[in-house]
């Protein structure tokens, strides 16, 4: 994942892409930081936690979209709007519903959830199985739906 970022730097650069330097870089900038923050553990984030790390990125940018297009400020909200687009570059594939709706039913059905209390083992176990690829404040409805 960081050498498929560092490539990424060194194309936009090539081409000139200010934009995609800029949330390149910041990405980069983000993932270091949290490096850093991690040396307790003696070891730099791997995959899994980069994912993590990006979907945050997107998420953070998509509520500041929002609150730029309520404020009245279009043009910030497209920069936001931007910048998500390039960040999700590096995400792996989302599920589309038909598929996150059968995975929710598999883990239900393997963990033996029979109600709505069992929803944070349910969805802990889709953290853990589909991180980054499953928008999960959109899948906890799912969830609730197939536990009640």
């Amino acid at each position: 994942m960081r050498d498929q970022l560092s490539d990424a730097l060194k194309t936009a650069m090539k081409s000139g892409d200010k934009k995609r330097v800029s949330t390149i870089r910041m990405i980069t900038s983000t993932i270091k930081d949290k490096d850093i923050a991690a040396r307790d553990t003696g070891k730099p984030l791997g995959d899994a936690e980069i994912v993590e790390v990006l979907a945050k990125m997107v998420k953070s940018r998509e509520d500041a979209a929002k609150q730029f297009e309520d404020g009245g400020r279009p043009e910030l909200a497209a920069g936001e709007r931007e910048e998500i687009a390039i960040i999700r570059e590096f995400l792996p594939a989302q599920m589309d519903e038909a598929d996150a709706e059968a995975a929710v039913k598999a883990v239900v059905a393997e963990i033996g959830a029979t109600s709505v209390k069992d929803m944070g083992r349910v969805m802990a176990a889709l953290k853990e199985r589909y991180a980054g690829r499953m928008d999960f404040g959109r899948i906890s409805g799912v969830v609730k739906a197939a536990l009640g």
